[in-house]
């Protein structure tokens, strides 16, 4: 919980920085947000509902829903901001680098099995691997194992790192956004975490 309600502002703060409005290409200010069934879902859900409050477009996947209470209501809020909700995701990739500006991919976590990655979300890798627009992934990219890299996983052109970098960050090219200052500092040192100082007040630091 404590992850899920500090990182849709730290990714809306994200968005300010790497995406602001009048950058993105497109008339409309479009964003794609896919979701999977666990907390990266419901952290992309609370990201849509955060960007539409701020003159964004979001417009959701989220092909399996959790029957988790808080995702839930999560998807709910969403329904109520009108934020409109993808029956299938188009396969034919023009269709996405067209309508939208980026996606967010908020689908597999690290509690996801990255070997044994099944539909629908196998299928949405495929298509994902092919999008030309960019993409900016929650904690680590859809695909990849969480202690390393992986060729069926996606290369999303920003990672957004959540509590402390995964090891598979190591192997990230990409701009990389750590949002962690919200972890107490017992956990920090059981962990020997070793996080970065955040300058000022910032909850985000880029890597």
């Amino acid at each position: 919980m404590m992850e899920i309600t500090a990182a849709h502002r730290i990714l809306f703060m994200l968005f300010l920085q790497a995406y602001p409005l009048n950058s993105l290409a497109k008339k409309q200010p479009t964003v794609l947000v896919i979701c999977g069934p666990e907390q990266n879902g419901s952290i992309g859900l609370v990201c849509a509902r955060h960007l539409r409050i701020f003159e964004y477009e979001p417009t959701i996947y989220h092909p399996k829903r959790s029957s988790h209470s808080l995702h839930q209501d999560f998807t709910v809020q969403c329904e109520k901001m009108d934020i409109p909700f993808l029956s299938y995701l188009p396969t034919e990739v023009q269709l996405i680098n067209d309508a939208y500006n980026l996606v967010i991919d908020a689908m597999l976590g690290p509690q996801d099995d990255s070997i044994d990655i099944r539909e629908p979300y196998s299928g949405i890798l495929v298509t994902l691997k092919q999008v030309k627009i960019p993409i900016a992934s929650v904690d680590m990219p859809s695909g990849w194992d969480v202690e390393e890299a992986s060729q069926d996983g996606i290369s999303p052109e920003v990672l957004i790192s959540l509590t402390a970098p995964k090891k598979c960050a190591v192997s990230f090219s990409g701009k990389h956004f750590l949002a962690g200052r919200f972890l107490p500092y017992d956990i920090q040192k059981k962990y020997d975490l070793n996080l970065p100082e955040y300058p000022g007040t910032d909850s985000l630091i880029e890597l």
